[in-house]
């Protein structure tokens, strides 16, 4: 019976410290290029089209314990009467642990497109982000010693615990840029950093303050022709938040099926590794105006006892939307001779 209540303690500690540590790190995705205006504000409108939807899912540690469940959507345009101005709007949600902890962050996104070059071959996009985030424990799936009658866990037991607070939303603050060198549209190389949290709102759910962490990111991408129908596209994240440290680097290759005549299909297949913790696998398709790409985790970390290597599942989705926009055609009279 002492070794239970050991273990239950034990267990809850290292679930509320979880809790602790998780509440002060934002979501992170493996495909981080395809959740642009996540990873940058300066990417709100940078995009071929008028309206793009983005939709990203992701599933990690299932085979640990309760799975890390990550939704996120976001559309954005160009302002139809300044097409150098980009704005956009982003949610996501995020549950994790035994205890449901859930992240809802609402946020806008605006850029506007500098040009450095008469040709536009070199431009910046400066951006800004400013979002809403509610953060939310459920206690009630937590176990306690207060809950335990001397044979077994009793749920309805009173657990004697009394909390300030469950809940906690503020407001959240950041900045961003990009750079585009673009050649032709099989040459082109897109850099940028942004800051965020830079108001460093309150996470603590007591008394005590506890100041979210500054997250600072950079990141780098290209796309180079290495034949008529093979690309590479090469990417490079670096996500930077209090004692966390994340490097993602590798490459995607792909294959044009067909690009002529109005339609256009291209596949694409990466490798890349996150240091420290994991390697993923990424497969994608582009069909017309839908993208669809899936990653999958290889967890190498040291928790790979109890991952069995098994990392996390991604999901991305993305369609543009191009306006239709008819002709003007100019009808001209003949003449009748007869």
């Amino acid at each position: 019976m002492k070794f239970s209540l050991l273990k239950l303690t034990i267990y809850i500690t290292c679930l509320l410290l979880f809790a602790v540590n998780a509440s002060a790190q934002d979501i992170h995705w493996s495909q981080f290029n395809d959740n642009p205006i996540f990873q940058n504000p300066g990417n709100a409108g940078h995009f071929n089209g008028d309206l793009r939807f983005v939709g990203n899912y992701r599933d990690q540690w299932r085979s640990v314990t309760v799975p890390f469940s990550t939704i996120s959507f976001s559309v954005d345009a160009n302002y139809y009467k300044n097409k150098n101005l980009g704005y956009g709007l982003m949610v996501f949600h995020d549950v994790v642990g035994d205890g449901h902890f859930r992240t809802i962050e609402l946020e806008g996104n605006a850029s506007y497109q500098i040009k450095l070059t008469s040709d536009s071959m070199h431009t910046i996009r400066p951006g800004i982000n400013i979002g809403m985030n509610h953060r939310q424990v459920n206690f009630d799936q937590f176990q306690f010693d207060n809950q335990f009658n001397g044979i077994n866990y009793d749920p309805t037991l009173p657990t004697n615990e009394i909390y300030s607070t469950d809940r906690k939303t503020n407001f959240t603050f950041g900045v961003g840029s990009i750079y585009q060198y673009y050649k032709n549209a099989r040459f082109t190389f897109t850099g940028g950093f942004g800051a965020y949290n830079l108001n460093r709102p309150n996470q603590g759910f007591y008394n005590d303050i506890i100041p979210r962490d500054i997250r600072v990111n950079l990141f780098g991408k290209g796309l180079y022709k290495l034949n008529y129908d093979w690309d590479l596209v090469p990417g490079v994240n670096i996500s930077i938040q209090g004692k966390y440290r994340e490097i993602i680097l590798g490459s995607s290759v792909k294959y044009t099926l067909v690009n002529r005549l109005g339609e256009y299909r291209a596949l694409y297949g990466g490798l890349f590794y996150r240091n420290r913790d994991a390697a993923y696998m990424s497969i994608g398709m582009d069909y017309q105006a839908w993208f669809v790409g899936v990653s999958y985790d290889f967890n190498f970390s040291k928790l790979v006892p109890a991952s069995q290597v098994r990392g996390g599942l991604e999901i991305a989705v993305r369609y543009i939307m191009n306006r239709f926009k008819p002709k003007k055609i100019t009808h001209r009279i003949c003449p009748d001779y007869i």
